[in-house]
């Protein structure tokens, strides 16, 4: 069963077991069962009349992503050396696929892109976006009760067909979760990547339009 969770879904979400027991025990490995519960997270909708209109197509390629990170499981650090993953929970896609998926949805609530797709599609484009996530996880502190939760994208806007780099840039957001419910700390990747997916749209737009000039 997939649970597909909106920004009002999940702040309106009911409470589940407490950090301790969503968390697998022996170093934070998942049980052999596999997990039941699966989460998705929300695009951005919303975005400034201020942004411009662009007659050209953009491929939004999947993101790179360290092995920690390139998984279905939802990662959380309680120190800096180890990543443990909540236990009977996971994303719906491994996390770089998911964020691909939501890129390309937030491009396409702009409504001012002529065309945007994944690589497979086979869409000839004037230019791709390359990416490389570099936080999508919850870090709890020593004495915190609730954890934060930290998303981080590096992106590259390539020109083609001359695969020339326009400009790269980095967005980052942190947003700590209200309680250690599960729903409460998906509200919070939710929030922070939902930052991090608006300002990258909106950067691509603006600085395509420049080279576009």
């Amino acid at each position: 069963m997939t649970t597909k969770l909106n920004r009002r879904d999940l702040l309106a979400g009911g409470t589940l077991a407490g950090l301790g027991g969503l968390l697998a025990g022996c170093g934070g490995l998942l049980p052999q069962v596999p997990p039941s519960n699966l989460y998705n997270l929300s695009p951005k909708s919303t975005f400034g009349a201020e942004l411009p209109r662009a007659d050209w197509q953009l491929v939004v390629e999947e993101p790179f992503a360290a092995g920690g990170l390139d998984t279905h499981k939802i990662a959380i650090y309680t120190n800096p050396y180890e990543v443990k993953y909540y236990a009977e929970a996971r994303w719906a896609e491994r996390t770089p696929r998911m964020v691909q998926t939501l890129l390309v949805e937030s491009f396409e609530n702009t409504g001012r892109i002529v065309s945007v797709g994944r690589q497979s599609v086979g869409l000839r484009s004037d230019f791709n976006l390359k990416s490389e996530l570099r936080e999508f996880q919850a870090v709890l502190k020593p004495g915190s009760t609730a954890p934060d939760v930290l998303v981080g994208l590096g992106v590259k806007l390539i020109a083609q067909p001359r695969q020339q780099i326009v400009a790269s840039a980095s967005f980052e957001r942190k947003a700590t979760a209200k309680s250690p419910a599960l729903l409460d700390v998906v509200a919070a990747f939710d929030e922070a990547l939902g930052y991090v997916l608006r300002e990258t749209v909106q950067w691509v737009l603006l600085t395509a339009k420049k080279d576009a000039a």
